[in-house]
């Protein structure tokens, strides 16, 4: 189903434009990242233990950390989950980590006795295995980039790979900017997040580029600026259906999916957007640009003949 017919947007002529917001954007979360140290690793990477409790009757985040200051964990991360009586209680990298959920639980059922809960999930992880899981998801994320152009390079030009790839290291930083400004935990699920961002993104270029290589075969007298614009805009259709429909369960996800996968979500709704705008203002531009020093160069070597 196509129900973009017949358009023909400058998109080249826009390049700059796109170059500018992407460069804003990249530079905002750098500089958030910076201002906070750097990510907000959750446990996963850091190492602690996660605890979440359901009590029986309402329940404020005041009065859990008076309790946990008791035994000295006051500083500790402690959220109300939605509008229900459950509690998000985090601490992190503790030298008894083994220990902490019962101290925590019972020091909250010596003080509550008149608000019974219930332990409904507990994570620990140590703080070797957290360094441990931060140093493999890198390279996971830094392996697939380095594959992905490799693999782009045999498919189609080196100058398309590299194309691909920056704007897959500009989707990650964009996203990554945002968990920076907003303050969101950076978990392993946040990771594979990440990762479905680049093949979700990924997937988008090809079709663009898989049009390029077609059109340079059948255009082949044609500017390559108006080859590619071309190509852009007869994916165009392609492009606004498959992103639209992946965006609207997306924010569904984000909206009704719950507290556990909130930030897995908000990362693919980042994503998506992004990638679909990263394809055609990231992706295209750059090899673009690409040809035109390449034929800029020619021009100069054979003036010199």
């Amino acid at each position: 189903m196509q129900f973009l017919k017949d358009v023909n947007i400058d998109f080249m002529s826009k390049r700059k434009i796109g170059a500018v917001l992407s460069a804003f954007l990249i530079l905002v979360g750098i500089a958030s990242l910076v201002a906070r140290g750097g990510p907000n690793y959750g446990i996963d990477f850091t190492g602690g233990t996660s605890i979440r409790l359901q009590f029986e009757k309402p329940i404020e985040v005041g009065s859990i950390r008076d309790i946990l200051a008791g035994i000295g964990l006051a500083n500790s991360e402690i959220k109300k989950i939605g509008e229900s009586n459950e509690v998000l209680i985090r601490v992190q990298q503790q030298e008894e980590i083994e220990e902490v959920s019962e101290r925590i639980t019972s020091e909250i059922a010596n003080n509550l006795q008149d608000n019974s809960f219930e332990l409904r999930e507990r994570d620990t992880v140590g703080p070797r295995i957290g360094n441990e899981l931060r140093r493999a998801a890198i390279w996971a994320i830094l392996v697939a980039l380095g594959l992905i152009l490799v693999y782009i390079s045999w498919r189609f030009q080196f100058k398309f790979a590299v194309g691909a790839v920056v704007a897959l290291f500009h989707d990650v930083i964009i996203t990554l900017g945002a968990f920076s400004i907003l303050d969101l935990e950076i978990s392993l699920a946040v990771v594979a997040a990440f990762l479905t961002i680049v093949g979700y993104s990924l997937n988008d270029t090809i079709v663009v580029f898989d049009r390029i290589r077609e059109n340079l075969k059948l255009m082949r007298r044609e500017n390559f600026n108006i080859i590619i614009n071309r190509s852009i805009n007869q994916t165009l259709s392609r492009t606004v259906l498959t992103s639209l429909t992946t965006f609207i369960v997306v924010i569904i996800l984000f909206f009704f999916g719950g507290e556990v996968i909130h930030n897995f979500s908000f990362a693919l709704l980042v994503g998506v957007i992004i990638g679909t705008y990263s394809s055609v203002f990231v992706a295209s531009p750059l090899v673009y640009e690409w040809q035109i020093r390449k034929e800029q160069q020619k021009g100069k070597n054979l003036s010199r003949r």
